[in-house]
């Protein structure tokens, strides 16, 4: 049995967060030992030459008596209900923290500025950039970072003068946070994903609940209750798809003289045109008016907001816009490696086309139910092209809501949707699945994707 030294703050995990609190416990001079559950986990070699006074074991935890560390920092990987950690449950550690915690309670001791923090089981991303850039647009200088990009604990040191941290967080970093304190807080909506962790969606909701702890102010999906906080706030704003009520974000007919069109709104104030947005799709104008709520609340001017909602192309991946071929539009949700995602972009693309959706799917499906997929692509689809290793179940869920074509790989089903697609139809990959049965990871899959039309576009050109 190894002790850790009394006094002595332990790190478990060593990967790209466990070093990142590594190197942050370090700057406040503070001992830190290292465990990770791996017998040689990555980059180890790298670790002990950046860090040769850090003590490092690797294997099971059982093997070591963590009940005198001065507390436990847990990865975001590790899941905090490891027997060897739930044996600590109900010690305290630092400043009267439980025993047990995870970066981003070290990040919350240490921040000064404030913090607008995000999640949800999908757009999170793009309403973090979005809101990011909304502020850099103001004259803020203002770091993001958290789940996407830099670790939250190294913004800290990149940029300590920041005037606002804009923060992506995971259900796995919210869960082990007693008290993240957001000046403002978004919760974008919820979809089954991390059950293997969490349990269930009721567990899998209470930890995404967690970015509410403390916070002066809350961005809800006024169509998604699972979204909404356990607990009242000091302020709450919800956003919609559909025309809103006094006070909430809205989509809704506004004539500005020019005729009617769809506009932003915040109550029965038009913000701007709908069609004004880079971002294809109504659930990229939910993302909009998500990002909207919390600039708002934090005073950025909406000038400056919309300036970046008018230029803003989305991130590389999440309903991406290649290219429009012959009338047809090709869009990359690569990201979308479950089904919330998928909905997302079939109910938030398909309303906007004047055709119908094209949708290549398929690949490691993580034991989803992608039943709830029939519906949309009913109401939207023209055909689902099939692939990879999970196709089957996909079939099987879909056959009674669209014609399907099952090919190898996401090359032939590409070839197949450019044969069948017609002017003002929209081919969408987004798998629903992960990629690891063909490709290395999303990003993979989606350059796969963007370099064939782009191939397909240069060969039109000659």
């Amino acid at each position: 049995m190894v002790k850790v030294p009394k006094g002595v703050t332990l790190v478990v995990g060593l990967g790209i967060s466990g070093r990142a609190i590594c190197r942050h416990l370090e700057r406040l001079g503070r001992p830190c030992m290292v465990a990770d559950t791996r017998d040689a986990p990555p980059g180890l070699d790298a670790f002990r030459e950046a860090h040769p006074n850090i003590e490092v074991h690797c294997g099971s935890l059982a093997d070591l008596d963590m009940r005198e560390a001065r507390e436990v920092v847990v990865s975001p990987g590790v899941d905090p209900h490891l027997p060897e950690l739930e044996a600590l449950k109900g010690l305290a550690g630092e400043s009267g923290d439980p025993m047990v915690v995870g970066e981003m309670a070290l990040f919350t001791r240490a921040c000064r500025s404030p913090v607008a923090a995000i999640t949800g089981a999908n757009a999170k991303s793009t309403v973090t950039t979005l809101l990011g850039e909304m502020a850099a647009e103001a004259g803020w200088r203002v770091a993001v970072g958290g789940n996407l990009g830099t670790a939250a604990l190294d913004l800290l040191a990149e940029v300590p003068d920041a005037e606002l941290y804009v923060l992506e967080l995971s259900s796995f970093q919210l869960e082990t946070t007693p008290r993240l304190g957001a000046a403002t807080a978004a919760f974008l909506n919820l979809s089954e994903d991390h059950l293997d962790r969490h349990g269930d969606m009721a567990g899998y909701r209470a930890a995404k609940l967690g970015i509410f702890r403390g916070a002066a102010h809350g961005v809800v999906n006024a169509e998604d209750p699972q979204t909404w906080p356990a607990n009242p706030l000091p302020a709450l704003d919800r956003f919609s798809t559909h025309a809103p009520g006094p006070g909430e974000w809205g989509i809704a007919p506004h004539d500005d003289g020019n005729g009617s069109r769809t506009w932003l709104m915040h109550g029965d104030m038009p913000l701007m045109p709908a069609d004004a947005l880079r971002l294809q799709g109504l659930h990229h104008q939910a993302n909009a008016l998500a990002a909207l709520a919390m600039g708002h609340r934090l005073g950025l001017p909406m000038a400056d907001m919309v300036r970046v909602l008018e230029r803003f192309g989305g991130l590389p991946h999440r309903c991406e816009w290649i290219a429009d071929v012959d009338g047809v539009r090709w869009i990359n949700d690569s990201k979308g490696t479950n089904v919330g995602a998928t909905l997302a972009a079939i109910a938030g693309i398909g309303p906007t086309l004047e055709g119908r959706v094209i949708l290549l799917a398929g690949g490691v499906g993580k034991g989803a139910d992608f039943t709830p997929l029939a519906d949309p692509l009913r109401r939207y689809g023209r055909a689902a092209i099939l692939f990879g290793r999970d196709a089957d179940q996909l079939e099987a869920a879909l056959e009674e809501a669209l014609p399907l074509q099952r090919v190898e790989d996401l090359a032939a089903a590409m070839e197949r949707a450019r044969e069948i697609a017609a002017p003002g139809d929209c081919v969408l990959l987004s798998p629903a699945c992960a990629s690891l049965d063909q490709f290395p990871g999303y990003q993979a899959r989606g350059e796969a994707f963007r370099q064939a039309v782009e191939r397909r576009l240069s060969k039109e050109a000659t």
